[in-house]
């Protein structure tokens, strides 16, 4: 063999040097791609936290506004309507009741709102910090469960519910009413109540009855109610599911989420029944007529010139009460919605950037939690409660 072919074959191959800094290189590329693989997993989870969280708030606020609404529905002619009327034209026959009480079935309050204390605008809620519960709540509303949260507050709603059925035969007597409607109309009355509905109300366009009853095939029982001023098979009286809910936020035992409870003919609110996960503090704004003392003499203006929270509107449990909460024609409504798990995101370390709900500053937590958070407004206009309807 030739010394040059020898030489040859001892260069085959690679130096120790050569190869090393081949595993630098290698080492560099895989640490690119370890990062990108790390920002684009970050950047799916903020992306997936976001869109969780608005979905949430969205259907919260759905839930939220479409019984706002509704707040003093009393048939064609709604609760404030009456009362300017005069005529004492509303009839409330559910035992145990007195007007502006707080007790559930009180539909002579179509809406009541309990303040969270230093909730108000201007104060601040710091995450993970003690939060105070709602002020001047009754028993009824602390008793609920599951229990209502702190740092958030609660909204208390009464109406007849949209979908009235005609009613086809009645009979009355002091004692109680018997109400005749379709099959198809008690379907109706009863869609979406466990159990059936206690609690109705019949109406025409000059007036309105609430009163607890029974559901029994087609026929409606009205306990303790004569009815005897109405007609049946026209095209005004109705018959009406009268829902009284609350809402509020409480935990599930993971995770905050908004509640609704509904009260029944016993004068209690039923187990919470958890609509959307996630909302960990609802604040509301409530919208007063110029007018001071809604009444005959006194009509409502339209004209919504302040707003307070629901201590500043009516923390009183008498007439005072009802008095000062007919005056509502608007809430606003305020979310602090955060994701349901970790999303990567990072806490605003300045106060300037700190997320606020109606003019409420929420303070990041003193250990970054890594949660997506947003707050979400709507103002909602109580149609049942615009002047002239």
């Amino acid at each position: 063999m030739s010394p040059a072919i020898s030489s040859r074959r001892r260069m085959v191959g690679l130096s120790l040097i050569e190869l090393m800094i081949a595993m630098v290189i290698g080492l560099i590329m895989m640490l690119g791609v370890v990062q990108i693989f790390i920002a684009s997993r970050a950047a799916s989870q903020l992306s997936e936290g976001l869109a969780r969280t608005q979905e949430n708030a969205r259907f919260a606020l759905d839930f939220l506004q479409r019984d706002l609404r509704m707040a003093g529905h009393f048939g064609c002619v709604n609760d404030q309507a009456h009362v300017v009327k005069g005529t004492d034209s509303i009839g409330y026959h559910i035992a145990g009741v007195v007007p502006g009480s707080g007790v559930p079935l009180d539909f002579s309050v179509p809406i009541q709102g309990y303040e969270a204390g230093g909730t108000a605008p201007t104060n601040s809620l710091t995450i993970g910090a003690a939060w105070q519960p709602a002020i001047a709540a009754p028993a009824s509303i602390t008793g609920l469960k599951p229990a209502p949260s702190p740092g958030s507050d609660i909204l208390v709603l009464r109406f007849f519910h949209p979908d009235g059925v005609p009613i086809a035969s009645l009979t009355s007597a002091s004692t109680e009413s018997k109400v005749g409607i379709s099959s198809d109309g008690a379907q109706r009355l009863s869609a979406g109540v466990s159990g059936g509905p206690t609690v109705f109300g019949v109406a025409d366009c000059n007036r309105a009855e609430v009163f607890t009853g029974t559901l029994d095939g087609t026929t409606v029982t009205a306990n303790a109610t004569d009815l005897s001023r109405y007609a049946a098979n026209n095209a005004v009286t109705m018959l009406y599911r009268a829902e009284a809910v609350v809402y509020y936020v409480a935990n599930n035992g993971t995770e905050p989420a908004l509640y609704r409870a509904r009260a029944g003919s016993g004068g209690a609110y039923g187990a919470g029944e958890e609509l959307v996960e996630g909302i960990e503090s609802l604040q509301l704004l409530y919208g007063l007529d110029a007018t001071t003392n809604i009444s005959r003499a006194t009509p409502p203006t339209g004209n919504i010139n302040e707003q307070q929270a629901g201590n500043g509107v009516s923390t009183a449990t008498t007439a005072a009460a009802v008095s000062q909460w007919r005056r509502v024609g608007l809430v606003q409504v305020g979310l602090l919605a955060r994701s349901p798990q970790q999303a990567a995101a990072e806490a605003p370390k300045v106060a300037d950037n700190y997320l606020g709900v109606l003019g409420t500053t929420i303070v990041p937590p003193a250990t970054d939690d890594k949660r997506f958070r947003a707050s979400y407004e709507v103002s909602v206009a109580l149609r049942n409660r615009l002047f002239g309807n």
